[in-house]
């Protein structure tokens, strides 16, 4: 009889490991989930650091026994994170210097982005342009001179969000293989 007390204890024990360890797996997976959701909003949301959110994401999702990459794979997706990165800076004020653009312009482009915020999905789009025009207007610019300024600051700033949500959609099928493979 006590044998089978003790192998009853037994198997209870390992069930609540076993039981811990699927939680621990699913808790790991969900948060790398919501980095990836939150790396995608945050390349559309300023001041959200958007592929390095999605880049942990991978890396928390490593920790888990459901995926498995290579390591080349985390150090591939570091590098394009960096470049991401680079691009997010370098391409917005490349694109307003392409254009005419001056400081003013670029820093009125971040105060039309911020506000825009407050206006949905067109404000995100439309703000960065507007903010670019009248700062350059305010800097003392001719109004064609601002909105050839304002063009070359929203394309750069709106080739920089594509780049950073196709880094981010990539980071989620990579997950996604991951953990289906």
């Amino acid at each position: 009889m006590s044998k089978k007390i003790t192998t009853f204890a037994a198997a209870k024990v390992l069930d609540k490991e076993r039981t811990m360890d699927i939680a621990l797996e699913i808790i790991l997976l969900v948060i790398a989930w919501l980095c990836i959701v939150a790396g995608i909003i945050g390349c559309v949301v300023p001041a959200m650091p958007g592929v390095p959110l999605a880049y942990i994401g991978l890396i928390i999702a490593q920790f888990s026994d459901c995926v498995d990459f290579a390591w080349y794979t985390l150090v591939i997706w570091g590098f394009v994170t960096i470049g991401a990165l680079l691009i997010d800076y370098v391409v917005p004020a490349w694109g307003a210097k392409q254009f005419g653009g001056t400081k003013w312009g670029m820093w009125g482009s971040t105060l039309g982005l911020l506000v825009g915020l407050f206006f949905g999905v067109w404000g995100v789009i439309i703000g960065p342009f507007v903010g670019a025009v009248v700062f350059e207007l305010l800097g003392g610019k001719k109004v064609w001179e601002s909105f050839k300024a304002g063009w070359g600051t929203f394309v750069g700033l709106l080739f920089s969000t594509i780049v950073k949500l196709i880094c981010c959609g990539l980071m989620a099928l990579v997950l996604l293989y991951g953990m289906i493979w």
